[in-house]
């Protein structure tokens, strides 16, 4: 697999045209030429593009041409390595961007659960579970993704495939957690079942190459669906009542 930087080098050669770094990410992944265990890899995109940008100058690989807008640098430049002081302390804020939206989704839901009368904790190393939630001497397990809306106005998330091999104590649930334009959120509920379900009925596609699977949400006209516009799943939007 490629790092960020490269898998972005080569989808910019292919396209050649100024991509949005969401853009950038999606077709890595799709390809199969990006790996990453990263709960949100466009932010991780956008951070490694944009410290390349202000640390590299004119010997960056890339430029910005408008806002969140990168194309291949034309005129790049041979790094001067003797002008390159070494800053052992100083790590971009950006590096963490992409953990903070993971983690804030993780909090709110479960807070939402907290607000329902669940004893919920969140899971302090990743195990392929982010929170464990009791209730009337019921133990349940909750996987949380977040995602912003992308250009192409869907949210997408990522679910490793050795995640769902997993076996997890209690009741096993998928909670999509959606950051919408106007920073309001909400979340689609999916019991694992139900998960399986989409999975054989391609609603949720297999990325084999990337050894994951695809969940793509779109909102029409308040409305919910996921995959195409064919497959509506507004039962499970917001229903929070489902985890029982």
């Amino acid at each position: 697999m490629k790092s960020f930087k490269t898998a972005a080098i080569e989808i910019l050669k292919e396209a050649e045209r100024p991509m949005h770094y969401r853009e950038i990410t999606q077709l890595a992944l799709d390809k199969g030429i990006l790996h990453t265990n990263g709960k949100t890899p466009e932010d991780t995109m956008n951070s490694k593009l944009n410290t390349e940008i202000s640390t590299l100058g004119d010997a960056s690989s890339f430029i910005r041409t408008a806002r969140a807008i990168f194309a291949l640098n034309p005129n790049k430049q041979e790094e001067k390595k003797q002008s390159k002081k070494p800053q052992p302390n100083k790590i971009p804020v950006d590096k963490f961007k992409s953990g903070f939206i993971g983690k804030a989704g993780e909090h709110y839901v479960a807070a939402e659960l907290l607000f329902r009368g669940f004893n919920a904790s969140i899971m302090s190393v990743d195990i392929g579970m982010d929170i464990i939630a009791t209730n009337n001497n019921k133990l349940y397990s909750l996987q949380v993704k977040t995602s912003n809306l992308h250009p192409n106005n869907a949210f997408i998330f990522d679910i490793k495939k050795v995640a769902l091999e997993r076996d997890h104590a209690g009741r096993e649930f998928y909670v999509f957690v959606m950051i919408h334009d106007d920073e309001s959120k909400s979340a689609l509920i999916l019991p694992a079942i139900k998960i399986n379900e989409l999975i054989d009925s391609n609603a949720i596609k297999d990325l084999k190459s990337a050894e994951r699977f695809r969940v793509t949400l779109k909102i029409r006209k308040n409305n919910i669906y996921i995959g195409t516009l064919d497959n509506e799943i507004n039962y499970y939007w917001n229903k929070w009542e489902v985890i029982k």
